[in-house]
Formats: C-alpha cells, structure tokens, sequence
C-alpha cells in the first residue's frame, strides 16, 4: 500500500479477528513510532507491549471498573472481558512527565504523532488498530499493574492492534470546510 493510500484507507477497528500479529509487523510499527517528529528532540514517548498475564489483569481491572458505573449480569461481564481481551495484542503509550505545561503540550503531540505512525505502520502491513484513552487507561489500578510510576510518566492511550473483522465506512466533511484560504 503506498503512503497516501494507508493515510486515507486506516481506519480506527473495533471488531478483530482472532489472528495474531507477528512479532516483526509490531517491530516495524514501533521502529516508525520511534521516527515521529519531535519537538527539540525530547523522544517523549515510551511503549510497553502487555503479555497475556498483564492483559488477564488488565481485563479483570476493566470489568471492575464497569461493575462500579453499572450493575452487570454474568452474561454482560463475560462480554466486556472478552471485549478487553481482543484483539491479541496491546500496546500501552505513555508520555514522560514534565512539569513546563508548553513543553508537556509539545511533547503530547509527539506523542500522538509516534501513535500515528504506529497506526499508520500497522495499516500498511494490513493491521487495523484503535487508539483508546478510556477510563481504563486512566485509572491508578492500570498504571499499578503496567508498572508505570504516574510521577514519572503519563498513560496516553491503549493501541489495540489486530487484523480487522470488519473495517467501518466514515463521512467526512468536505475538504473545504476546514481548510481556509487566506490572500
């Protein structure tokens, strides 16, 4: 796929399949993760790739979470668990703390651009991907069972990666409705 293609065909995924991702495509995406532009060269951007001993915790965090918004059946739990568990792999971002908030701004949007390039790198080898910045990635039972010390870094999102069950069809306004010409 070339590079104007993935850019306009990714798409973000919520149903996957059960195939897994190799090692060496998740490689790749991370290397182009790597490679984001950054802002006074800060490489503010940390990954961790979650196993299925961490993912198994992470799922039953998640489902505690939603059991204290709303009662849940066994039927609904086991739906939310399984929802959590797919796709196979996780990829937790976060972003290392700095206390100057201009430069804690300009070293978020390194960070979504190193996720950008992580999605974007995963779509070219035919891997869908969604960015998910939940109630589940900011909770401090999340940041105990990732091992990530909130003083020092920030959980910016969860990127699910996985090959996609169906890939969702979006509208997007006209191009000249957010592009303004000045003379």
């Amino acid at each position: 796929m070339n590079t104007h293609q993935t850019l306009t065909e990714r798409r973000t995924i919520h149903r996957y399949t059960d195939r897994r991702v190799p090692e060496d495509v998740l490689e790749r995406g991370l290397h182009a993760a790597h490679h984001a532009p950054c802002h006074r060269l800060t490489f503010p951007w940390r990954f961790i790739l979650v196993g299925s001993e961490t993912r198994e915790r992470l799922a039953d965090l998640g489902v505690e979470l939603k059991r204290r918004r709303t009662p849940l059946s066994p039927e609904a739990a086991g739906s939310a668990r399984a929802k959590l568990m797919q796709p196979d792999r996780l990829v937790v971002a976060c972003q290392v703390a700095c206390p100057d908030p201009f430069r804690a701004k300009e070293d978020y949007a390194a960070c979504s651009c190193a996720i950008q390039n992580l999605m974007l790198s995963l779509a070219a080898d035919g891997v869908g991907s969604k960015w998910s910045s939940g109630a589940l990635t900011r909770d401090p039972g999340t940041y105990r069972i990732c091992g990530v010390d909130p003083g020092e870094h920030e959980i910016i999102g969860f990127v699910w990666a996985g090959y996609a069950r169906e890939t969702p069809e979006v509208e997007r306004p006209p191009l000249e409705s957010v592009v303004t010409e000045l003379p």
